[in-house]
């Protein structure tokens, strides 16, 4: 159920199948980190770590939001530019764009990953009382966020990539954006918040 909640959200906000199927993408990177780490630590399924999970798919989601947000910013920016010279955009502005915008997202991404990490970690070494239910919540997101970082990063840029040649081809003209867009001066990349 909660894969069909965040799939609906992310369709009401992009109005695009696509580029919702392309952010659901990076969840299995983040639950095979989440069940990886339970393996580790010997955890059973527990009304806990569902939790726990629940809460890294939104947190995988809202990463990987902000990663295409910036992807598609960067492409924008790469279309607008090759109309200005009356060209139609070529593989090497998608990759150009692809790259700014992944590369832009890096350190926002590995500053959220390792804040929420950080902050987990004193719960999963913690001997409180509670620490037992406490533990089971934190192990799936420490695992989840920190396998999804580094993949997200790598598989999300290429399916993008990947995504937005097939419409160049078959088009023949340029694509841009899929989800409304106010007319506003373009707006510095490094200086997006997260």
């Amino acid at each position: 159920i909660t894969l069909l909640i965040i799939f609906g959200l992310l369709y009401f906000n992009f109005r695009s199948t696509a580029e919702s199927l392309i952010v659901m993408a990076s969840l299995p990177f983040a639950l095979a980190g989440g069940v990886w780490l339970m393996w580790i630590l010997g955890y059973n399924l527990s009304v806990a770590v569902a939790i726990g999970f629940i809460a890294l798919a939104g947190v995988a989601a809202q990463t990987a939001v902000v990663l295409l947000i910036y992807l598609d910013q960067a492409w924008h920016h790469s279309l607008t530019s090759t109309q200005n010279v009356g060209s139609v955009p070529t593989r090497k502005d998608l990759d150009a764009a692809v790259e700014f915008g992944a590369v832009e997202r890096l350190r926002p991404k590995m500053m959220t990953v390792a804040a929420i990490t950080l902050s987990l970690v004193p719960i999963l070494w913690s001997q409180e009382t509670g620490s037992d239910v406490l533990k089971r919540i934190a192990a799936p997101m420490v695992g989840g966020l920190i396998t999804s970082a580094g993949l997200t990063l790598i598989v999300l840029p290429v399916v993008y990539s990947l995504w937005r040649e097939r419409q160049i081809n078959q088009l023949g003209v340029q694509v841009s954006h899929t989800y409304p867009v106010k007319e506003q001066p373009p707006m510095p990349l490094g200086r997006i918040a997260s």
